[in-house]
């Protein structure tokens, strides 16, 4: 394992919470640290979505790359919002399906 491994953040739909969960868990296991979305696991006020959604960004900040987790290519606007931050701040942005 390198001195510091490498910081990856986790974006996508929280339609793909599963999907995330198993992305986050091939990554750790492959010694990444791994930033993901919080999971309120229940339905949030307007306010906390904007706590969270600004604490993403923080997230893509901390980030030396970002994934995208985009099962049939899809991509909401809270997701296509993080991926036009990351790209501004120079982070390099994959993607698990093709946009």
């Amino acid at each position: 394992m390198p001195d510091r491994p490498e910081i990856v953040c986790i974006c996508g739909s929280t339609r793909f919470v599963d999907e995330m969960r198993a992305a986050n868990r091939e990554l750790t296991l492959a010694g990444v640290i791994v930033l993901a979305p919080g999971e309120a696991g229940e339905v949030v006020t307007g306010e906390q979505k904007a706590v969270l959604d600004a604490l993403h960004l923080r997230k893509i900040d901390l980030a030396d790359r970002v994934l995208v987790v985009n099962p049939g290519g899809y991509i909401g606007e809270s997701t296509s919002n993080e991926v036009a931050y990351a790209r501004a701040t120079g982070k390099p942005v994959t993607f698990t399906d093709p946009v």
